[in-house]
């Protein structure tokens, strides 16, 4: 039998629009005369970063990476793995790295020490969704685009077991 859970909007796919303007201002005015290197995080980045990047007006180098830490699961192994790593030396660059959703925070501070091993000249997050109340490790992020509850969400990029990426809002998945 395949499974079929109840979704329920959680973030239409124009407040999503809406919040894509906003961090693509608050890039440009932070990255004015630089040209960051966007680092996504696939695969659930990917939506996000390519609705980011063309709200920017900015010229910007991509670059992505590959990790796991859910596999089919819907909670966090709590060891993450780097499938794909860097392709571009970082060292120098002013870094931008591009997350779907911080939910213990345990995965993208691995990328983060990851990459501020590599001597970036700056290195920030800038994350779609935030689930602050499931944190483990403290992580700062420096342009969010949505706090979420501690609800299991897909759509515009995040899976559960690779399905509901297509979605074009973030939905709730209830049991």
């Amino acid at each position: 039998m395949v499974f079929q859970p109840q979704l329920k909007i959680l973030i239409s796919r124009d407040e999503i629009a809406k919040a894509v303007e906003r961090l693509a201002s608050e890039i440009e005015r932070d990255y004015q005369g630089k040209q960051p290197l966007l680092i996504g995080v696939l695969k659930g980045a990917f939506v996000f970063m390519a609705d980011l990047i063309r709200q920017l007006n900015l010229p910007v180098e991509l670059e992505f990476v590959r990790l796991s830490s859910y596999g089919a699961a819907r909670e966090s192994s709590g060891r993450v793995r780097v499938i794909q790593g860097l392709k571009t030396p970082i060292k120098g660059r002013d870094v931008l790295v591009i997350e779907d959703i911080v939910d213990t925070g345990i995965t993208i501070s691995f990328l983060l020490d990851y990459l501020r091993k590599k001597k970036p000249a700056s290195l920030r997050l800038c994350v779609l969704t935030d689930k602050p109340s499931r944190h483990r490790v403290p992580v700062s992020i420096d342009y969010l685009g949505f706090t979420v509850p501690d609800k299991f969400v897909v759509g515009c990029g995040l899976d559960f077991d690779e399905k509901f990426r297509y979605l074009p809002g973030i939905c709730v998945i209830e049991d």
